[in-house]
């Protein structure tokens, strides 16, 4: 056996995974990590949450100052102090390269540091103004200041080579191939194959409010199911909910945290439309093409190198107006049911978390050896 770790994992809403990729990741992996032998402390910034011990992770929940630029380096502030005082670790992961001020104080406690970057955070609609300067600032900060640099595509890791002329590891996402039945659509009045699905938080760069319109404007009938929500773009959410309030045929879930229940969602839809164009390997689109979902996609460099171009694309409402109508009469069905296979192919080939974990622990396990030379 190799020799056991204390690995501390900082900066995300931890574990049980129930908000986003960061978290399903650290709860994809952690356990992993820890079955294998390795001491794994994830910490969380979940309120009331009294839990100590989950999957076999040791689980650290602080405090957070609760706005939208403060919380998480508020809360990695904390924490990181805890980690230094307490767990005495052998190595950190830190998710998120808005932390990266912290890389510096863990460098000086001799803590071997890998940061995993979100995608290009800087892009995206919720920050912007000074939010956006601090993540440009942030993301130039985690290449420079990062022992080890994470990205989950190679489209993001082209990117940083590019702007800032380091080459970084590659380590994607996880998901599952399942089959998990249909017998729990006839809770929400839904028969398989007969909806189609979105799963995203209700943000300008997921492009939901597009899909909507792209939706409403198209001669489909059969059902628009969208689970998701938003914890700080209200008005987003608004216009969404506005034009469902006038549309009988979508149906608005809000956010589902039974697995069980989004499993069947995936499986079991016409087609999973994906506007995500930011975030990188997106973990949702994963779980819709592990599903067996035919995968409508935003057009962006993430979306075609996840799906190996095995999807139908649109950049906007009309265009993805004009491939819904396509599979209102029928005329792309061969290529859905190709899509569907493609994908629960290449999940099972590129993105599982064994893989994924022998990638993590590997870089850990190089960078305390680099540390101890």
């Amino acid at each position: 056996m190799k020799t056991p770790l204390r690995i501390v994992i900082l900066g995300t809403r931890g574990v049980p995974a129930q908000y986003g990729g960061f978290e399903t990741a650290v709860e994809e992996i952690g356990w992993r990590l820890a079955d294998r032998g390795h001491h794994v402390t994830v910490y969380a910034r979940n309120p009331g949450q009294v839990l100590t011990e989950y999957r076999g992770m040791h689980v650290v929940n602080a405090p957070a100052l609760r706005t939208k630029t403060t919380e998480t380096l508020s809360h990695t502030a904390v924490t990181t102090v805890h980690a230094l005082r307490k767990e005495h670790p052998d190595v950190a992961l830190v998710m998120n390269a808005a932390n990266a001020p912290f890389l510096p104080v863990l460098k000086r406690a001799g803590i071997p540091t890998a940061i995993h970057l979100d995608g290009l955070e800087s892009r995206r609609a919720k920050w912007r103004g000074m939010g956006s300067r601090y993540y440009r600032w942030a993301e130039r900060a985690s290449v420079a200041r990062g022992e080890a640099v994470i990205a989950d595509s190679q489209a993001v890791a082209d990117h940083v080579e590019r702007e800032f002329d380091r080459r970084i590891d590659v380590i994607p996402y996880g998901a599952a191939v399942i089959d998990p039945g249909s017998d729990r659509l006839a809770e929400l009045g839904l028969i398989r194959r007969d909806y189609h699905l979105i799963v995203a938080r209700f943000e300008p760069e997921n492009h939901v409010l597009e899909a909507v319109h792209g939706y409403v404007h198209s001669d489909e009938t059969r059902p628009l199911v969208v689970v998701g929500d938003a914890p700080y773009s209200r008005w987003y959410v608004d216009k969404i909910r506005e034009i469902a309030a006038d549309e009988t045929r979508i149906r608005l879930l809000g956010a589902v945290y039974d697995q069980s229940l989004l499993d069947q969602l995936y499986a079991n839809a016409r087609t999973y439309i994906h506007g995500h164009s930011v975030g990188g390997t997106n973990p949702s689109l994963l779980r819709a093409m592990g599903a067996g979902a035919a995968v409508i996609a935003f057009d962006v460099e993430f979306n075609r190198e996840v799906t190996a171009d095995q999807a139908a694309f649109w950049s906007d409402a009309d265009q993805l107006t004009g491939l819904l109508d396509e599979v209102a009469s029928g005329e792309i069905d061969g290529e859905l049911a190709e899509f569907s296979r493609a994908g629960r192919e290449r999940v099972a080939a590129v993105y599982q978390w064994d893989r994924v974990t022998d990638q993590y622990e590997e870089l850990f396990e190089r960078l305390v050896m680099k540390v101890a030379r």
